[in-house]
């Protein structure tokens, strides 16, 4: 393993513990427990089941999109290969999509190819997310607004000392000139050639989207996937007495918030998902910060837990296959 490597993991376990610290910070122990006793089993399971819903639905809008690139891939295949991915990006964050990519490559289905799949589902869940906090904040704008403008782009601005947006159109610019330089110096620079060819294969697997007979099975299973997180924000909150009385509209921006935790790199979203979740409940819905914790250990742990069963069994079942 490189040294790079090394460090970027180091410092994403260091940022892990810093996060876990604050959020658990000040805990009354005694009275955590005591909020995580009084959960709703019939809640739970309903958590249970949207989680293995959105995973299942992960699951086949994958083989949605491989599929025009390698028709043979197998449901159990494709299936087995997200578990083990999902399994190693608790620990490792994101290295869990190059391990399903290299379970999922064939003869037809290139790694370039099968990473590029999965750039076209990240950046399409980039989206989702950004849909998801833009529907949750029209619709309670009134609730959400004010939380949204000081506690998260006010902040943000401040220490880029810009508005955000001139940092993402400027890295957009910067990604499009690198780009062509590489294209344009492929033919005479073998570096830039070998680059290009990776390229090509990344594309290759990111427009298979446009050859898909169904197109409109990869909107619906997106639509799916994302309508599961927020059931299983919900039946979080009815799983626990004292955030019962909460809506589904809260579902929604407590959802939107616990994805941003998504894009912090830390071994599972640990403390970042943690920290996020039990502010928002203090800020805007008066939750101790006690509860805002058991509902956030709850949700986390529980989908936690989930990952890593399946992932075993999945990379044990792979294993078998593969000696056989």
């Amino acid at each position: 393993m490189q040294v790079k490597t090394v460090i970027k993991y180091v410092v994403s376990f260091l940022l892990a513990g810093v996060l876990v610290f604050f959020a658990f910070r000040g805990v009354d122990w005694k009275a955590f427990w005591g909020g995580l006793g009084e959960t709703r089993l019939f809640w739970l399971g309903m958590f249970v089941v949207f989680s293995l819903l959105a995973l299942v639905f992960r699951e086949e809008r994958w083989r949605a999109i491989i599929n025009p690139i390698d028709p043979e891939a197998k449901r159990l295949d494709v299936w087995d290969a997200t578990n083990v991915g999902n399994l190693v990006n608790v620990v490792l964050p994101g290295a869990g999509e190059f391990v399903r990519c290299g379970y999922i490559t064939r003869r037809n289905m290139t790694y370039d190819k099968a990473l590029g799949t999965i750039v076209c589902e990240r950046v399409c869940d980039l989206v989702a997310v950004v849909v998801l906090f833009a529907i949750a904040l029209l619709s309670g704008w009134s609730k959400f607004g004010g939380f949204f403008t000081e506690q998260i782009w006010t902040p943000i601005a401040g220490r880029l000392g810009a508005s955000p947006w001139w940092y993402l159109g400027g890295a957009f610019l910067a990604v499009a000139l690198l780009i062509w330089a590489i294209f344009h110096w492929s033919g005479s620079n073998k570096v830039c050639g070998k680059i290009a060819g990776w390229i090509k294969g990344l594309g290759a697997g990111f427009v298979s989207i446009g050859k898909m007979k169904h197109k409109w099975l990869f909107v619906l299973y997106t639509v799916l996937i994302w309508t599961m997180y927020v059931l299983m924000s919900w039946s979080g909150l009815k799983a626990l007495p004292p955030l019962a009385g909460l809506g589904i509209s809260d579902a929604l921006f407590i959802s939107a918030v616990g994805n941003v935790a998504s894009v912090i790199p830390v071994p599972g979203g640990i403390g970042a998902f943690h920290y996020l979740v039990k502010a928002t409940l203090m800020s805007l819905f008066g939750a101790t910060e006690n509860m805002g914790l058991v509902y956030a250990v709850f949700c986390h742990e529980s989908h936690a837990i989930i990952i890593i069963i399946l992932g075993i069994i999945s990379y044990i079942r792979l294993t078998l296959r593969k000696k056989s």
